[in-house]
């Protein structure tokens, strides 16, 4: 059984390594093929430059991110059938024989130290190579780095506590442990989404109240008028670490905020901003945040119930690599190698995903006239290159918004 699971397991990574690089491809090789000619629909907003530039910086995107993703297939196989979690595992346990959990929680820190050092090169080069050249980057050196500590920091300090729990019920909670444990991982979820904008963004980005008052007034009719009930409107010091615009809402029940990049506020007219955060209250009265989390929990009660099995399965171990069964492996296993099982699903969820972005865009359409978010999304498509001419198969299978050409095109019809 367990060699069985082996060959399974290198099939599923080939041919979902085999899916990335040809969709990836693809996606370059049409983007180049149309990046002689503004399609027709933009051809009187967005210059043949701007155009070009977008399919430069997407392509060179993607390009990298084809490395990363063979790097991180590489890397899999090497913990796994290549016997370094095998290693780290026995190392560990001539240190630490009496500990099991303090043992376990090393050997998983451990390989994800070692994941996350062999892809960090790729964050530093499009960081300071890809974004540095296209005039995106505003993060110094020393900026990237202290980002890379304060994350860590803050991984520990949360992600600690809870893999003691989860380690420490596995070992005595029964056979109902991973419900137990998903409980929890529940409730910690929502914990964190209530406090996220009071305590962690804060440790990355400065957040000042909305100065403009014209602005506020308008903005904070709308909320109103939609039924929001907001903690205040903040403005996100974005420029200090890139030229990308955005905004958006975080946290959970009442702390509730909404935050605008200040890039987004220097390149939008006022009645952009309203048709932005219109599109964004869309997601709020069609409740797409709720389903969203509802899906989450659903899915991680899924995935622990068959770790629940999983975990007694010596096939399971043996299958990846691992000669001796604990639940610290099981634990880890699941969690580096459900992903490439996953994969599947990635083109369902973006079409989910698309569908609620149109639902959006339709409700703003009512709150806001349809020209001005159309004129919204035409300039942050422009400032923050994202192409125009998508493989459709690529985005089909990837994108969580839809192409821009039939984005454009729905709001004109609302029009």
């Amino acid at each position: 059984m367990s060699g069985l699971f082996t060959q399974i397991f290198i099939a599923v990574i080939v041919i979902s390594l085999a899916i990335r690089l040809w969709l990836g491809l693809r996606h370059i090789r049409h983007i180049q093929q149309h990046r002689a000619q503004v399609p027709p629909a933009f051809n009187q907003t967005i210059s043949l430059e701007a155009h070009q530039r977008a399919a430069d910086y997407t392509s060179a995107k993607v390009k990298l991110r084809l490395g990363e993703t063979t790097m991180e297939m590489a890397v899999l196989l090497a913990l796994t059938l290549g016997g370094i979690l095998q290693g780290l595992d026995q190392l560990w346990q001539q240190w630490l024989p009496d500990h099991e959990i303090i043992r376990g929680a090393l050997v998983i820190c451990s390989a994800m130290l070692i994941s996350s050092a062999l892809t960090l090169p790729f964050e530093y080069i499009q960081t300071f190579s890809i974004d540095e050249k296209f005039g995106f980057n505003k993060m110094s050196r020393s900026m990237f780095f202290s980002d890379l500590v304060k994350h860590t920091i803050v991984g520990l300090l949360l992600g600690g506590p809870i893999l003691f729990v989860a380690l420490w019920l596995m070992q005595g909670a029964g056979d109902w442990w991973w419900l137990y444990l998903w409980l929890i991982w529940s409730a910690f979820n929502l914990f964190m989404l209530a406090v996220y904008p009071i305590w962690i963004a804060p440790l990355f980005n400065k957040f000042t109240p909305m100065e403009d008052q014209s602005l506020k007034a308008r903005i904070e009719a709308l909320l109103r008028k939609c039924g929001f009930a907001s903690q205040g409107l903040f403005v996100m010091d974005g420029s200090t670490r890139s030229g990308h615009g955005n905004a958006y809402f975080t946290g959970f029940g009442k702390n509730k905020r909404v935050v605008f990049f200040d890039t987004l506020l220097e390149k939008l007219n006022a009645d952009e901003i309203e048709a932005v955060l219109a599109h964004e209250l869309g997601h709020f009265k069609h409740r797409h945040v709720i389903k969203r989390i509802i899906m989450m929990f659903g899915l991680s009660l899924l995935g622990l119930a068959l770790l629940g099995f999983l975990v007694t399965q010596d096939w399971f171990y043996h299958g990846l690599g691992v000669a001796q069964a604990s639940n610290h492996m099981a634990l880890l296993l699941f969690v580096i190698v459900s992903p490439v099982f996953m994969f599947i699903l990635r083109p369902l969820l973006a079409a989910y995903s698309r569908i609620n972005e149109f639902e959006a865009d339709h409700y703003a359409s009512q709150q806001s006239r349809p020209q001005f978010l159309i004129d919204a999304l035409v300039k942050l498509y422009r400032d923050n290159a994202s192409t125009l001419t998508p493989d459709p198969l690529h985005s089909a299978f990837y994108d969580s918004h839809p192409p821009a050409s039939l984005r454009i095109a729905k709001l004109q019809t609302y029009a």
